[in-house]
């Protein structure tokens, strides 16, 4: 059973998944423009983790992170490689955008590679389908050739 819950990406079951999305950053990003969190960064305040997981078997992660302009940035969204096409990440950014709109966040935003960094393709389609719009760079971040920044606006459920 598939099941998103919120976590420490300390703990043990975690590290290698972090890990992972950790070493698909770094090979796929030039490390000048690579804005990946590692543990310690995951763990500050301000950012939340969440894993999926099916059983007691971890599979992905997302994070959000608050920021100042009342938006939340999208971190950290990874499927490990065995896992992918089962819409999993999918079911991470409906979760995140949940969490986000029922805290009153006025958008997502997001930083991911640039359409050049091919590794990045399927996530760009992703979050192109969820409704997410190119935009500037967002809160904290400089404009940067390597990468591509992203907004969905969250309207308040009826």
């Amino acid at each position: 059973m598939i099941d998103i819950r919120q976590a420490d990406p300390g703990a043990e079951d975690l590290r290698p998944l972090v890990q992972a999305h950790l070493a698909h950053s770094w090979a796929a990003t030039p490390q000048t423009s690579n804005h990946t969190l590692d543990v310690d960064a995951l763990r500050d305040a301000g950012i939340r983790f969440w894993a999926i997981y099916d059983g007691d078997t971890p599979l992905g992660c997302g994070a959000l992170k608050t920021l100042p302009d009342r938006t939340a940035e999208v971190k950290s969204v990874h499927i490990l490689s065995q896992a992918r096409g089962r819409g999993l990440a999918r079911a991470m950014m409906l979760h995140l955008a949940d969490v986000a709109r029922a805290e009153g966040a006025i958008a997502l935003v997001l930083e991911t590679g640039a359409p050049h960094l091919t590794e990045y393709d399927a996530a760009r389609k992703l979050y192109e389908a969820l409704g997410y719009s190119y935009c500037g760079p967002i809160f904290g971040y400089q404009a940067d050739p390597n990468s591509a920044f992203m907004r969905l606006g969250l309207e308040p459920r009826p």
